[in-house]
């Protein structure tokens, strides 16, 4: 991780862009060193694990941010409601990045995917298709277990439910799927599949990276065996698709360095870099026809939901509320 120098000074150097990110630094810099390989540029990485957008508030006019760069569709739309980022109309990142994953008037732009599919145990389910629909079916009573409902994963799916089939539906389907539940929701995606291996649950909802980073887990060999016990279920596939959140950038309100950023933006978006990134943190590039890597490629094909991510995020209050409503996180009444 590199510090960012707070002196307007060192904010305008020639030759950098600042980058603050959500993201562990360690995921992002492969595509760190390859844009200074390609064009001279340094880039100066700030990793917060929160307050982001408060940081940059604070900074002012004065900030040294020039890019930000983070996850999930609630964080992108809270850094443009924040007030942190600029509209940036650019013809390459435009032809780059698909219509879906990008802000209409150009305050964010995603980068990668990835699809929020089910977990599903490969000695207990037979199955080899689901809709999120069927999670609220009684077949799967006591059998599904996942993390905190008010979880942004979890919100982003909830809300995609809202916005296809509107609030009265999603909240039966909610109570169904509370009623399904075999214990209240805990830990994180990771801790879903121990679960399943452990036989306290046969499915549960996950992100597609998780069993990426599972699969090649040798700090801690036991997730391996975690992934091996699951299979990856790519909810209705046969018609709208699976649910896909984002990884996404914006260019900060006051960027010092705002050539550069534009640079460092444009080069993200590029099939070479999305391919890197993508290799990475086993996710799905934005750009039609990068590659995936061969971990993810394992995985299966995903079709993804063709609903715009605006219209999932203007649903994600709403969704939220109903997770209280239906009481989600008190776990299965009966």
């Amino acid at each position: 991780m590199t510090a960012i120098a707070a002196t307007s000074g060192a904010a305008l150097a020639d030759g950098e862009v600042n980058v603050y990110s959500y993201r562990q630094p360690e995921l992002i810099q492969p595509l760190v060193d390859a844009f200074t390989k390609e064009t001279g540029i340094t880039a100066n990485v700030l990793f917060l694990d929160k307050g982001l957008v408060e940081r940059i508030s604070a900074e002012g006019a004065n900030s040294p941010a020039d890019v930000i760069l983070t996850v999930d569709i609630g964080r992108l739309v809270e850094a443009k409601d924040g007030g942190v980022t600029q509209p940036l109309e650019n013809e390459i990142i435009n032809k780059d990045i698909p219509a879906q994953y990008r802000d209409p008037a150009g305050e964010w732009f995603g980068l990668t995917t990835r699809g929020r599919v089910v977990y599903a145990s490969k000695e207990r389910v037979p199955e080899t298709a689901i809709t999120y629909e069927e999670l609220a079916d009684p077949k799967w009573k006591g059998r599904i277990c996942m993390r905190d409902g008010q979880h942004s994963y979890n919100i982003g799916l909830f809300a995609s439910m809202v916005a296809h089939h509107g609030a009265e539906y999603t909240e039966k389907w909610l109570t169904g799927l509370k009623n399904n539940l075999a214990r209240k929701p805990d830990g994180n995606d990771r801790s879903q599949a121990k679960a399943i291996m452990a036989g306290e649950c046969d499915i549960s909802l996950g992100n597609t990276y998780y069993v990426g980073l599972m699969m090649t887990n040798e700090k801690d060999p036991e997730e391996k065996e975690w992934a091996a016990a699951t299979k990856i279920l790519f909810p209705n596939a046969a018609d709208r698709g699976t649910h896909v959140n984002i990884s996404g950038m914006a260019l900060a309100k006051h960027a010092p360095n705002k050539d550069n950023a534009v640079k460092f933006m444009e080069f993200l978006s590029s099939g070479k870099a999305q391919e890197i990134y993508a290799e990475q943190v086993f996710e799905y590039p934005v750009l039609p026809g990068a590659k995936v890597s061969d971990v993810v490629a394992s995985f299966g094909e995903i079709k993804p939901d063709t609903l715009p991510l605006v219209d999932i995020a203007a649903n994600r209050k709403t969704a939220s509320e109903l997770v209280d409503k239906v009481g989600l996180n008190d776990g299965p009444t009966n």
